[in-house]
């Protein structure tokens, strides 16, 4: 689903996002819930970036003020048996051209899915947020493969692009 957001782009550079978990449901530009393997996760886009409510988790990827942590490579741990992972990495680009045909293919890839919520900011076609569910095997159940999601933060004055991957596991 692409939302057309009609605020400001608040993300300054890629090295200004910051990661949280636990944090309640904040004020969204943007809701997805997608049901997978009978759990609801929320893709939400947020003025600064993204959140995911999936389980007892709650991700939050953003530029937060506050005690929230720098976005780390990886992170791990486990909520109420369930184990979470979490990696992160920015990839940047040379030239503009370059950064801008990379934003489009991630588009072009999420524009048809119905587990996909892109967030396009206004005052730059490559001012772009996007979160979508991993491809689950097919009649795979949460207990069996987990839940995953992909994210893609696009930074066009730095022509960095953070991508973050996270994976879910219910308790055997």
């Amino acid at each position: 689903m692409l939302a057309v957001l009609d605020t400001p782009y608040q993300d300054a550079r890629a090295d200004g996002l910051s990661f949280a978990l636990g944090l309640p449901p904040l004020d969204a530009l943007a809701v997805l819930p997608v049901e997978r393997a009978g759990v609801t996760v929320e893709l939400r886009l947020l003025g600064a970036s993204h959140q995911v409510l999936a389980g007892p988790l709650s991700e939050t990827v953003a530029c937060l003020p506050g005690a929230a942590s720098p976005l780390p490579g990886s992170a791990a741990t486990a909520l109420l048996g369930w184990t979470y992972a979490f990696t992160a990495e920015t990839a940047a680009h040379d030239d503009d051209a370059a950064f801008g045909r990379a934003i489009e293919a991630v588009c072009a890839r999420l524009a048809d899915r119905g587990d996909a919520l892109t967030g396009a900011f206004p005052g730059s076609p490559h001012a772009v947020t996007a979160i979508a569910l991993d491809a689950a095997a097919p009649h795979a159940t949460a207990r069996q493969s987990g839940i995953g999601w992909r994210t893609w933060h696009a930074y066009p004055q730095t022509r960095e692009i953070v991508m973050t991957r996270s994976r879910l596991v219910r308790p055997s």
